[in-house]
């Protein structure tokens, strides 16, 4: 089995990840950048973020797992202490791969024929640099809304308890193959109107923006930011691929909710 080792480059996560590395190789695995099975990330979600960007590529045959340096993360859910115990059950393969929704972000433009394509694992946003962002919303080919406000949020299910719990959207279970339209600080009065809550579309469903003011966005792709230029309009569907995590053991997603958002402390 080939792995690699994705690391926050803080102090202790470099010292985890030679840690890991030494007792990896020792076991008979290879180190492999290129091509890993399994990668390691040592930090918090945001190093798996970057992890995952990294070998997007590879999603069908990659798999991820997280040791967390900070607090608890919905993707990285094993402790420092726990480094020698992971990583025997790696070398055994005393693991099964469970796979997430994934994204997909199609971004087509005025004068080009070519679109970009983006895959994300928690969510995208569209706002407009300088002015309100004012979009019309289709879902499966037909007018929904014309929307005004600061910006757009399309999350995955395992993306739900990030940006869009903070806008008020719902949390989704990641085994529910969805995604989720959120608003940023719509603008609702008697002239303007817009649906004012979240949105779950099922994996057959599209969602379709289309620029009214101005051809310039601001859009998100996870951790990673872009501006684009004369945006004839930005697709969003729940994407063909999936992400692939290494589960060494039960942690079921309620109780990461739970264990992230509610002090458990005050139970005890």
């Amino acid at each position: 089995m080939k792995f690699y080792i994705q690391s926050r480059n803080d102090d202790l996560s470099n010292r985890l990840r030679e840690t890991a590395k030494t007792y990896l190789v020792d076991f008979g695995l290879i180190f492999d950048e290129e091509n890993p099975d399994i990668v390691l990330s040592i930090g918090g979600d945001g190093t798996l973020l970057h992890a995952f960007h990294k070998y997007k590529h590879l999603t069908s045959s990659v798999a991820f797992v997280g040791i967390h340096t900070g607090h608890l993360g919905f993707y990285a859910d094993w402790k420092p202490i726990e480094i020698e115990k992971l990583v025997i059950s790696i070398a055994q393969k005393e693991f099964e791969v469970i796979e997430y929704p994934l994204l997909e972000v199609t971004i087509n433009y005025q004068h080009e024929e070519d679109s970009s394509v983006y895959l994300a694992v928690n969510e995208s946003t569209v706002k407009s640099p300088d002015v309100t962002l004012v979009m019309d919303v289709e879902l499966n080919g037909k007018h929904f809304e014309r929307f005004r406000g600061d910006g757009l949020c399309m999350s995955t299910p395992s993306g739900s308890t990030a940006y869009n719990k903070a806008l008020g959207g719902a949390i989704v279970h990641p085994s529910l193959e969805a995604m989720q339209l959120a608003e940023i600080a719509s603008i609702n009065n008697r002239v303007f109107r817009t649906v004012g809550s979240s949105l779950v579309l099922p994996k057959h469903h599209s969602c379709l923006l289309k620029p009214v003011k101005g051809p310039d966005f601001m859009v998100t792709i996870d951790h990673l930011q872009l501006l684009h230029k004369d945006v004839q309009s930005i697709k969003y569907r729940v994407a063909d691929e999936k992400i692939r995590f290494a589960r060494f053991r039960s942690f079921p997603f309620w109780q990461r909710v739970h264990d992230s958002f509610i002090d458990s402390d005050l139970e005890k």
